[in-house]
Order: C-alpha cells, then structure tokens, then sequence
C-alpha cells in the first residue's frame, strides 16, 4: 500500500512511467501526483481550477500514455466542456460534491453514454451506448469529469489486461511485465499520474491483483455497496464495482471496527482474530464463474464465435455443462463459508 505520506515530491519514486524510461519521469506535472483528496481540496478552496486539473492531467496522458496504452478512448474537448462549467457553478457559489473537478476514465466495461464503450471486444468496437451505467451517473454527479475509458482484457475476462481491439496495458514499473487484470488500466493510469482516482470491477481479484502489480491500492467491496444495473443474473454476487486510488488516507474503517470490539467482549462474546476457512473456495468459484459466463456470454459466441476469444469459449461451454447438483453444491459451499 502507498503511504499516504507520498505528493509531489515523490513523483520521481511513483515515476508514472517504467523505470526503462526514466526521461518521462523528471516531466512528471506536481498537480498530477497529489493525491485525491489533496486536489479536491485545492479545487473546493479555488487554488486550483477543474480546468487547470484536467489540462494537467491531459499533458500527463500525452506524455505517458503512449508507452503504457492504459487510457484507449480519450474525449477531451467534451471534458474541457465539462470543466468549464464546473468552474463556473463553483464560481456562482453552486453546491459542490465530494468529487468535484476530479477527472476520471471509466473501465471499458462501463456503459458511457456517447462515449465509445467496446467491452474489449471486436464485437462492440463502434459501440457508442445511449446511457450511462448506475455507478458513471453517480460519479459524474459527485463532480467528477469523464475524459475517457481504460483498457480492459475482453469482457473482463481473464486476469492480464489486453484484447484484439486496443492491444496489451504495460506495467508502469516494467514495460516488459504484465499489469495484471481485469482493471489493469484503471491500476496503470493512476501509478502514472494520468488520473487521481479510478473505477474498476472484481470477480475473482480484478481490483485487488491488478493494484497490486502497479503499487496502487484497489478494494473489492461488499455486495450491493456500489449499484449496479439489474441484467443477467442480477442477484449474482460474485463481481462487484469498487474504487481504485493511490493512497488510503482515511483510517475510519478500521477505528469504527476495532471501537466495536469492547461493545462485543461486554456482552460475553469471545473476539479473536481468525481466517475463514479457504478449502474447496476456489472449485467453488470456478464453478460459479463458470455458470456466469455461460449465462452472460453465450449468446455472443454463438453469433460470433470467431471475433470471441478462447478463454470465454471455454468458460460457456463449461458453464454449459454444469448439472443443477453441481451450481447447487458450489453455492452450498459459499454460503456455508467453509
């Protein structure tokens, strides 16, 4: 995990981009390496504009992008539209949200009305939806201003992040090292000051594994926490939505937590630290993810069988002969915890 110590002087430690090309390094902008709530900050107390972010944060994809491939759609003249006007509301006393004047990209999975959303597939590679998914809308409302999508592995499948439309995400901190997946680009633009803050999915490490490869912090949050559009099996809780940032600077979580221990002890409960037990999670999950792709891809393989990539070809069709017995013993399995 970042310290939440690390701004500006340490861009040169965050380099932003590979350590092969250190030369980007020393162009790296200040403002682009504060973090999310430092520039939040900056912007609601007017010492630094949403346009002067966003011009920032511009430079800084032009210079790095090129060498990582994270940012795949970019919409920047609607973006400078879109920071005018939040510089204007703040300057007519508008109330502002908690997000306001913070730039972001949204994983191409996510639906963005009149943006191009491709899903990494060469399926939907001119697909430019008419909506905006739940969690865009309620972001975009928080303040934050859309600039773009981030590369995405096809249908977020699979747990390094490259697909037949955009070509392969590069490790910020070694061109010639994986990323890691599903949200690898959401994990890659913010090591490389191209953005402060990220969305990004998890089904089985998506947020988590890909933070973990490019020194970020990304967290898989509990069910239902971040809203999502009700289509396929819309009670499956294996992916969720969750937020993506260089720094965990709020420790609240865990003083709330640990306040509660007492409360606990006093009323005879015996609190101690434990692990679940794991045995058996991952035939579990593989069965359930299985069945999930057999729901939710099986119509673009057979329509499209030749523009799919292998990895979900295989993941329908054994989805597709999953028994009852069999998605009933794993979902057993997940709800005992054991």
């Amino acid at each position: 995990m970042t310290d939440p110590s690390i701004t500006r002087r340490a861009a040169a430690q965050l380099l932003g981009v590979a350590a092969a090309t250190p030369a980007l390094a020393a162009k790296g902008s200040d403002i682009c390496f504060l973090t999310a709530t430092e520039m939040a900050d900056l912007i609601r107390r007017k010492k630094l504009s949403a346009r002067e972010t966003l011009d920032a944060h511009l430079k800084q994809i032009e210079r790095v992008n090129p060498q990582v491939n994270a940012i795949v759609t970019l919409v920047a003249e609607q973006a400078v539209a879109h920071a005018r006007k939040a510089d204007e509301a703040q300057s007519r006393g508008a109330a502002l949200g908690p997000l306001h004047g913070l730039p972001i990209a949204h994983k191409d999975l996510v639906e963005t009305a009149g943006i191009r959303t491709t899903f990494g597939s060469r399926i939907f590679k001119d697909n430019v939806p008419k909506h905006d998914a739940i969690l865009v809308e309620r972001i975009r409302n928080a303040g934050a201003i859309c600039l773009g999508k981030s590369n995405t592995p096809e249908f977020g499948a699979g747990s390094q992040t490259f697909n037949a439309v955009f070509g392969a995400t590069k490790n910020p901190r070694d061109l010639t090292k994986t990323c890691g997946g599903s949200s690898g680009g959401a994990a890659v633009r913010l090591a490389c000051g191209m953005l402060p803050i990220a969305d990004g999915s998890d089904s089985g490490g998506s947020l988590r594994n890909p933070a973990a490869f490019c020194g970020v912090v990304g967290f898989r949050v509990a069910p239902g926490r971040v809203a999502q559009a009700a289509s396929g099996d819309a009670w499956n809780t294996i992916s969720v939505s969750g937020p993506m940032a260089r720094t965990v600077p709020d420790p609240r979580v865990l003083t709330v937590v640990n306040a509660q221990r007492k409360a606990f002890e006093n009323l005879g409960c015996i609190v101690e630290p434990a692990e679940p037990n794991w045995t058996g999670a991952l035939a579990a999950y593989d069965t359930l993810r299985a069945w999930d792709y057999a729901a939710t891809q099986s119509e673009n393989v057979r329509l499209h069988r030749d523009l799919v990539k292998d990895t979900i070809q295989w993941e329908v069709e054994r989805g597709s002969r999953l028994s009852g017995a069999d998605i009933d013993a794993a979902l057993s399995h997940r709800n005992r915890g054991s």
